[in-house]
């Protein structure tokens, strides 16, 4: 039957009331389908981060349908202040997910409880959180990234084969509070025992290339027997290269870093730098990325002990 075009008004009314009252989550099934993520760098004057966030930004280009990005990143690696207001602008923003590089392993956690408590995925990447400051906060946080003590172990193996039993070398630590940093140290301190060496000290350069040659500098003064510098990043290594030549030990003092950034490959070639390792660092946000797009879909992510774990690998001169 016809309705009358009184009739038919008034059907069209009740069905637009009856829509109205649909959960959000089916009113706006458009939008939900299309997330957004937030990314949150560390230094953005490091190279590695900056190779980085440009693959996240590659890939949301490529797969512009299926979500928005948005990323910042601080100025140096130890201000854990300005990370956590970054993370706390994307709380009001309301970001579906967050995948961050947390500047500290410990205090970064309380802003990401609060981001998980607001409903935000939260993958961790790069640096993993405290599992112990974890579970007093009473929350997960599925981390996505390589074996940092393994990686940092192949570069020390390859350089003890490159000593002699008792020669001294110095680590030049990342911010020592990191879990990342920590890891290095003990795949480097692992190598450098297992090759019978001599570690004369262990201090930190903060990740960056002014601290870590300050670092190298010292190194190299008070222990004029220094076979190796073993550095924690690459930017650090960097720094070393020019304490080395400063001190006019080119070729007698050995460096090897750790991330493969563009500006250590022509050391490598050219003898400066023995060895690095490659974390692929255009990657390792998108694979957080993935994961939180996989969470928010509901999807099963593979994880062992709350790990998902990505390549790390030797690099060599070629």
């Amino acid at each position: 039957m016809k309705l009358p075009f009184a009739g038919r008004l008034l059907a069209v009314a009740v069905l637009a009331a009856a829509s109205a009252t649909l959960p959000l989550s089916q009113a706006f099934a458009a939008d939900a389908a299309k997330p957004k993520v937030g990314l949150v760098m560390k230094s953005l004057a490091n190279e590695f981060f900056r190779t980085m966030e440009d693959g996240a930004k590659d890939y949301q280009k490529a797969h512009a349908a299926d979500f928005d990005l948005v990323s910042n990143g601080i100025k140096n690696e130890t201000d854990t202040t300005a990370q956590i207001d970054i993370v706390n602008q994307m709380i009001v923003s309301k970001v579906n997910a967050i995948v961050i590089a947390p500047a500290d392993s410990k205090a970064m956690v309380s802003v990401i409880k609060k981001a998980k408590d607001a409903g935000i995925v939260v993958i961790n990447i790069d640096n993993q959180l405290d599992a112990g400051v974890l579970k007093s906060k009473g929350i997960e946080v599925p981390f996505v990234g390589p074996d940092n003590r393994k990686g940092a172990r192949l570069v020390g193996e390859y350089l003890g084969k490159q000593l002699k039993a008792g020669d001294e070398v110095g680590i030049i630590e990342g911010v020592s509070t990191t879990t990342n940093a920590q890891m290095r140290t003990a795949g480097f301190t692992d190598a450098m025992k297992a090759a019978d060496m001599k570690i004369v000290s262990v201090q930190s350069g903060d990740w960056e290339i002014d601290k870590g040659n300050a670092v190298a500098s010292a190194m190299l003064n008070e222990y004029p027997n220094l076979k190796a510098l073993l550095a924690g990043n690459d930017s650090m290594a960097l720094g070393a290269v020019s304490a080395v030549r400063s001190a006019g030990k080119a070729g007698k003092v050995q460096v090897v870093g750790y991330d493969n950034i563009n500006a250590i490959k022509p050391m490598l070639q050219d003898g400066r730098v023995l060895a690095t390792a490659d974390q692929f660092a255009a990657k390792q946000a998108v694979f957080g990325i993935e994961t939180a797009l996989k969470v928010i879909k509901g999807e099963k992510v593979d994880s062992k002990d709350g790990v998902i774990e990505t390549p790390v690998e030797l690099v060599l001169k070629k």
